[in-house]
């Protein structure tokens, strides 16, 4: 049984995704390098696109949904004067435009009018359903659809270096922004502000979930990291990364009341829920317990995602 468990995996592991693999390919390569089938990833990337790309493995598989809500961090080039079916250089063209006119002050304030609040038309080939099939699919049959706007956040835009005065000038771009932002989308829509076909022509997520590429490792480097053990110091701990999560602690007995799935009072915490929604809990001597969920009168904390196992609950170290 101890063996078991010290082969057990529990955490994030962050990835470098390489061009050309899809997040599945991930995902299925992680599970066989590391004998785990419990594994998800925290936000699909196209096959094209490289970067940041979290994977949460054993019991850590129940917080993808709360890391993958958060903001995303991508660094994108923008191509003016070209449109494609796809927004992006993987498709066929189907318009180009001289936009050696655009002055490198235009481009720049085009891109930044999109800070904020937008709404977006999701691109043909995303995995949006219409109608139980996914754009994706209708694409390859070419099918075109109606597809609803979204409205998606965009909380900031850094230009990082702009090229004017040729037939396709080009923007790269720091852009962070909400789950569910198509960066391909948001390129062909400055170029559509500033009057020309637009795609996006490269692009790389810097930061998912807090997770930078420095904390990532790439698929090439597993099997000697496991080896070595120095794997294991690069899985994080996913409560860790939910830093927008307000946290509490339980003391005994409502920590074993927390893991046994039972409802706990709210005063009984250190410190008690201000608001209501989502709280991470914690065990007096720090262990993480789960996601409970505080009542709109702040009376109730109940269990939504307990961590550890009733079983594996023990009493907490005395107070020194």
């Amino acid at each position: 049984m101890s063996k078991n468990k010290e082969q057990s995996w529990e955490g994030v592991l962050a990835i470098w995704k390489p061009a050309g693999w899809t997040s599945h390919d991930v995902v299925a390569k992680a599970r066989g390098l590391l004998k785990e089938r419990r594994i998800g990833h925290t936000g699909t990337l196209d096959p094209a696109v490289t970067g940041v790309l979290p994977l949460c493995i054993g019991r850590s598989t129940r917080f993808v949904e709360y890391l993958q809500e958060m903001p995303k961090t991508y660094r994108a080039t923008l191509r003016f004067g070209i449109a494609t079916d796809t927004e992006d250089l993987s498709g066929e063209v189907i318009e180009r435009k001289d936009a050696s006119f655009l002055t490198e002050p235009a481009m720049i304030e085009a891109a930044l009018a999109f800070v904020g609040d937008i709404d977006q038309i999701p691109p043909m080939v995303s995995a949006v359903k219409i109608d139980g099939k996914r754009l994706y699919e209708l694409a390859r049959e070419g099918v075109t659809v109606e597809r609803p706007s979204r409205r998606v956040s965009i909380y900031s835009i850094d230009v990082i270096q702009a090229v004017a005065g040729v037939e396709q000038p080009e923007l790269t771009f720091s852009v962070t922004c909400s789950k569910g932002t198509y960066i391909r989308t948001l390129c062909v829509d400055i170029g559509r502000k500033l009057g020309v076909p637009a795609v996006m022509s490269e692009l790389v997520r810097t930061e998912s979930a807090g997770i930078l590429e420095e904390h990532c490792v790439t698929l090439e480097q597993i099997p000697a990291m496991l080896a070595s053990g120095e794997l294991r110091k690069k899985v994080l701990s996913p409560d860790a990364l939910l830093t927008e999560i307000p946290s509490s602690t339980a003391v005994m007995p409502e920590s074993t009341y927390a893991v046994q799935g039972k409802a706990i009072s709210a005063d009984r915490l250190q410190p008690p829920p201000d608001r209501e929604g989502i709280l991470k809990l914690y065990r007096a001597d720090g262990v993480f317990l789960g996601m409970f969920s505080v009542d709109e009168n702040r009376a109730i904390v109940r269990p939504v995602k307990v961590f550890i196992a009733a079983g594996d609950h023990q009493s907490e170290s005395p107070s020194d």
